[in-house]
């Protein structure tokens, strides 16, 4: 029962909030619930709006682990109406949401692995890390990207060309279409918090990311491999004391229910990116490729409009449901924890790594 009304109570603020903002959704249904309720994906416009797909259409099975709802759910329904709506209906785009395709590793062992159901998904921009993305590692570093306009500088650049072009040149068999954000990701617990101090001697929720497993290492907590389909759960059951997450999908998923401790950290800004299989490009012509590129432009454009606002506004509807919300001013204690975790990270990238730093 506590479960349903704290949903309801935060469902309720967030759309009051949305509109108070103005925040523009793209056209589409009813909010998704959390991933670990087994919801199905929504179409991102009304029966009535949507785009009709030509005669020879080509569809596209496109993944995301989170709920419709999120900064990268409506992100990803904003790409879906640009692609469907420029191709005048010869390229659409099958949205399956809040994990029902598995979860982000069990998307990318499929796509990399030719399994050949699955064409597109938006991933974390880590998570070709373990599958051999060398450059996008530097992006989930703590601390690495000091804004957002940070950020976005390194997004808009040549150089984030270079590192959406990595998995398609060192043979993973798949490629980048545009990035985007989702936020700063912050830490939260079952049990109160206060500063740094607090997470010692935890258990806190880790995707099996080395950077990520150094970062809880650096705070005195153990790293515990969770999925996250599962993290609700874990939480539920003390597998883990916490986890950490961009603020929209630790509402999003119903996560204050079983931890309602978060800080404001901030460790890393949770940048992601829209990729697709090369099989699935290689099969667009020439046109419809650019349709595709163009399209992922107007969508992180329009992330970029919203993902502050609908991040501000999601984490006064926490405050206002009782979450216990701990600011970070001084970060220098959290930036000391996680200097050799750079430092062991950006050997043989030193140069690299420095260009993105230097574009703030």
């Amino acid at each position: 029962m506590k479960k349903k009304i704290l949903t309801a109570l935060l469902c309720v603020t967030m759309v009051c909030g949305l509109a108070a903002c103005g925040v523009s959704a793209p056209q589409t249904p009813a909010a998704s619930t959390p991933a670990q309720e087994g919801t199905t994906a929504a179409t991102t416009e009304s029966k009535e709006e949507a785009q009709a797909p030509a005669a020879d259409a080509i569809t596209l099975v496109m993944a995301e682990v989170n709920p419709l709802d999120t900064i990268v759910g409506m992100t990803d329904q904003k790409f879906k109406e640009e692609v469907e709506s420029r191709s005048n209906g010869s390229i659409m785009i099958d949205l399956q949401a809040s994990g029902v395709l598995g979860s982000e590793n069990d998307v990318l062992d499929t796509m990399l692995g030719g399994g050949g159901t699955i064409d597109m998904s938006r991933i974390s921009a880590f998570a070709l890390t373990s599958y051999g993305g060398k450059k996008s590692m530097l992006l989930s570093l703590p601390y690495t990207f000091v804004s957002r306009e940070h950020f976005w500088n390194f997004a808009t650049s040549d150089l984030a060309q270079e590192f959406l072009q990595e998995p398609s040149e060192n043979g993973s068999g798949v490629r980048g279409l545009f990035y985007a954000e989702e936020g700063f990701r912050h830490f939260f617990t079952k049990s109160e918090i206060t500063d740094i101090t607090s997470f010692k001697g935890m258990k806190l929720r880790v995707s099996n990311d080395p950077v990520m497993n150094g970062l809880v290492e650096g705070l005195g907590a153990s790293p515990t491999v969770v999925s996250f389909g599962e993290l609700y759960s874990a939480l539920q059951t003390g597998v883990v004391d916490g986890a950490e997450q961009p603020i929209a999908n630790y509402k999003s998923n119903a996560f204050p229910e079983v931890a309602p401790y978060l800080m404001l950290d901030g460790h890393t800004l949770g940048a992601v990116q829209v990729i697709i299989t090369d099989d699935a490009w290689n099969k667009l012509s020439a046109e419809q490729q650019n349709i595709l590129m163009e399209a992922g432009a107007a969508a992180s454009q329009y992330n970029r409009e919203i993902s502050e606002k609908m991040e501000n506004e999601v984490l006064e509807e926490l405050k206002a449901a009782g979450v216990t919300v701990i600011d970070v001013d001084d970060k220098t204690p959290w930036q000391d924890a996680v200097k050799d975790v750079i430092a062991e990270n950006i050997k043989g990238q030193e140069d690299l790594y420095q260009q993105i730093v230097d574009m703030q």
